[in-house]
């Protein structure tokens, strides 16, 4: 996915449900059927996935790292990120 291609979902507030798939083949950001799916290659372990998606999930927004906070999921692979 290109850097910026869902900048439409980057409104301060919104509310982003994402699933994660750690361990996968490649790095990659979609959208199907209104939920984003993460695939990363990072394994998850001590929270190391969870930065991979954020870092990669801000670059498809074409957003700061900073301005993405998880508000539930922490250990999940159904997580919700805030917009700030």
């Amino acid at each position: 996915m290109k850097k910026g291609e869902l900048s439409h979902l980057a409104r301060s507030g919104a509310l982003l449900s994402v699933r994660v798939t750690p361990k996968a083949a490649r790095n990659q950001v979609e959208e199907r059927d209104g939920q984003l799916r993460v695939s990363v290659t990072t394994v998850p372990e001590d929270g190391k996935a969870t930065k991979a998606v954020i870092k990669l999930l801000a670059q498809a927004l074409g957003i700061a790292k900073s301005r993405l906070v998880l508000t539930q999921g922490a250990t999940s692979r159904d997580k919700v990120f805030r917009v700030d």
